[in-house]
C-alpha cells in the first residue's frame, strides 16, 4: 500500500472511531438521569421512652437519629422524550441510615422506597411498581409540617396502623390538573396464587388547588391483607383509612388542617401496640419569616370512637434555617399526652410510641440535599 493509500485508510479509521464514539452522546441526548437525595443527621432527647417489653416508661432517652426532620435517602430518576408529548419516566429510591450505613425509612429492599416506571402525557400518568399511595401523598399535602419525621401526620399514621408508606405491586393513574382538580387511583395486587383478593390494596384521592386554596380527600383500603401476602408492607395490620384536608396560603404564611380516621384491628407486633378506630384532628401553620428562616407548628388530637378513655394529644414546633440552597440547620420541640391505649410518640425513628402521661422531647440537626 502506497503512502496515499495509507493516508486514506487512516482517515477512514478515524472517521469510524469518531462516529462510534459519538453514539452514546447521541443516545443520552434524548434522555436524562439524575442522582438526588437527602442526608439528615440529628440528636433527639425525650424525658420518657417506650419499653416494648413492658409497655411502660423506659426512662430518659438521648440518641442520634438518621432522619430527624426528613428521611435520609438517595435515588436515581430520569425520563425519555418519546415524541408526541409522551414521556417514559422512572425512579429508584433507597432509604439509608447515616447512623450505621444500613437501610432506613424503607421496606427493607435495596430500592425499598420507590421503584417504578411510568408513561406520562397530557392525559395523565400511568405508573407501575413500588410507590407511595395517593392517601400518603394527601396526608403530606395537608400537613403544615410537611410530614416531618418529628411530630407530624406521618408519625401519627405510623403510630396508629404500622402500615408502610411504600406499596408493592402497585399500578396507579394520576390525571392532569383540570380547572384546579387532580385525581389519583392506585391498585396493588396481592400476588397470592389462587386467591385474587388476598393482599390487595387500593387508594384514591381528589385534590383541588387554586388561588392559594387547597382541598383534598383520600381513602386507603388494605383490609384484605396480612404480613405474608403483602410482603411486609402492612406489618400484619390490615387497615381502612380516610382523610379530608384544607389549606390556605397568603404570601409566606400557610395554615392547614385535616381530619383522618384509621380503622385497624388491635394487635401487638414486636411489643408495639396498634390498631383501633381512631379519629385524628390536626391544625398547623407554616411561616417563612425570611426566605431563609422557616417556623412551623402543628397540633394533633386523637380519640377512639368506641373507647372514650383512649385519647391523646401531640404538639410540635419546628424551625429551619437555610445556610445555602442545599444545606440547613433545624431545631424541633414536642409534647405528647396519652390516656388509655393512646401511644402517640414524637419521632418516627427514635420515639415512635409514647407512654401514658406527658412526654417532652426535642432535637437539633443538619440537613443536606443533593
Amino acid at each position: 500500500m502506497g503512502s496515499s493509500g495509507v493516508f486514506r485508510f487512516a482517515v477512514k479509521r478515524i472517521a469510524v472511531l469518531v462516529a462510534v464514539s459519538s453514539l452514546p452522546a447521541t443516545v443520552w441526548a434524548q434522555s436524562n438521569v439524575t442522582l438526588y437525595g437527602v442526608l439528615d443527621a440529628g440528636l433527639l432527647y425525650t424525658n420518657k421512652s417506650f419499653n416494648p417489653a413492658t409497655g411502660q416508661n423506659g426512662g430518659k432517652q438521648f440518641e442520634m437519629v438518621s432522619s430527624g426532620m426528613e428521611p435520609s435517602f438517595f435515588g436515581l430518576t430520569g425520563q425519555e422524550d418519546l415524541g408526541g408529548g409522551i414521556k417514559a419516566k422512572f425512579k429508584l429510591e433507597s432509604g439509608i441510615s447515616l447512623a450505621n450505613g444500613g437501610f432506613d425509612n424503607t421496606n427493607g429492599g435495596l430500592f425499598g422506597r420507590q421503584a417504578w416506571l411510568s408513561i406520562a402525557s397530557n392525559v395523565g400518568e400511568l405508573k407501575a411498581g413500588l410507590q407511595f399511595s395517593p392517601f400518603i401523598l394527601a396526608l403530606f399535602d395537608s400537613d403544615a409540617r410537611n410530614m416531618a419525621q418529628f411530630g407530624s401526620n406521618i408519625t401519627v399514621y405510623a403510630n396508629n396502623t404500622f402500615t408502610g408508606t411504600f406499596v408493592s405491586n402497585a399500578v396507579s393513574y394520576t390525571s392532569p390538573k383540570i380547572v384546579g382538580f387532580t385525581a389519583s387511583l392506585m391498585y396493588a395486587l396481592g400476588g397470592v396464587p389462587g386467591d385474587f383478593k388476598a393482599g390487595r390494596q387500593y387508594s384514591a384521592s381528589l385534590k383541588y388547588e387554586g388561588a392559594g386554596l387547597l382541598v383534598n380527600a383520600a381513602v386507603y383500603d388494605a383490609s384484605a391483607g396480612n404480613d405474608t401476602s403483602l410482603n411486609n408492607t402492612l406489618f400484619e395490620v390490615p387497615v381502612i383509612a380516610k382523610t379530608f384536608g384544607l389549606g390556605y396560603t397568603i404570601s409566606s404564611f400557610t395554615v392547614k388542617g385535616s381530619y383522618t380516621n384509621y380503622k385497624a384491628p388491635m394487635t401487638t407486633v414486636d411489643g408495639l401496640v396498634g390498631g383501633g378506630d381512631h379519629d385524628v384532628w390536626n391544625l398547623g401553620f407554616n411561616y417563612f419569616v425570611t426566605p431563609a428562616l422557616n417556623v412551623n407548628s402543628g397540633v394533633w388530637y386523637l380519640r377512639d370512637r368506641h373507647d372514650s378513655s383512649t385519647h391523646g394529644l401531640l404538639f410540635a414546633l419546628g424551625t429551619q434555617y437555610s445556610l445555602s440552597k442545599r444545606t440547613s440547620l433545624y431545631a424541633q420541640f414536642g409534647v405528647t399526652n396519652n390516656h388509655g391505649r393512646s401511644t402517640l410518640g414524637l419521632d418516627l425513628d427514635g420515639a415512635m410510641q409514647g407512654v401514658q402521661g406527658t412526654t417532652v422531647g426535642g432535637g437539633i440537626g443538619v440537613l443536606h440535599r443533593f
